[in-house]
């Protein structure tokens, strides 16, 4: 059976920006079934608008679905995971982040539900399989110690923290796609 992989973009990307493009061929190359989503006024992100999309364009998930997603992605994957009643293959998250630092005003006024607006960790778990997270020592929207706890004690992810990688939005991450790799075995 062949493994879907959806990857989700962060606030204000698409899935042409950072390492979506070179991360679909490889994967594609490898075999997987890929869809790179362009998530819904990704300037103005609205969970119940991504999470929306997200059920219209997976459809029926099962345990050979994978996820990546990136920055606010991994937020929408979350909650689109805890709103259905099927277990997936697992998913990659690149950035995550429960909470924010270094916002401007209105990127706060845009971020505050995402950050505010409880996650089920316990529904999460049960439909999410393996959980991966990859996340930056300097990324600029921080709150490092605090995230990594969250994504450890909460959901009991393998994080890894990257030296130097800031906010991931490089064009090609060579550990995202081993990674994924991994997850999918």
């Amino acid at each position: 059976m062949v493994k879907r992989v959806y990857l989700i973009h962060g606030w204000g990307g698409g899935p042409e920006t950072d390492f979506f493009v070179w991360l679909t061929k490889e994967l594609e190359r490898k075999g997987f079934e890929v869809h790179a989503l362009e998530m819904p006024d990704t300037e103005n992100p609205i969970i119940e608008k991504w999470i929306s999309h997200l059920e219209k364009e997976v459809g029926k998930p099962d345990k050979e679905t994978y996820f990546i997603g990136h920055s606010i992605g991994c937020q929408a994957i979350m909650r689109y995971l805890e709103k259905i009643d099927a277990q997936v293959g697992g998913a990659l998250f690149v950035a995550g982040w429960f909470n924010l630092a270094n916002l401007e005003e209105d990127e706060l006024e845009t971020a505050r539900p995402w950050i505010e607006n409880p996650i089920n960790f316990d529904k999460l778990k049960e439909n999410l399989g393996k959980i991966t997270v990859l996340i930056s020592d300097n990324d600029p929207y921080g709150c490092l110690d605090e995230n990594v706890k969250i994504f450890k004690e909460k959901l009991n992810a393998n994080v890894i923290i990257k030296p130097n990688a800031e906010h991931f939005n490089d064009p090609k991450y060579g550990f995202i796609l081993d990674e994924i790799i991994k997850l999918a075995k």
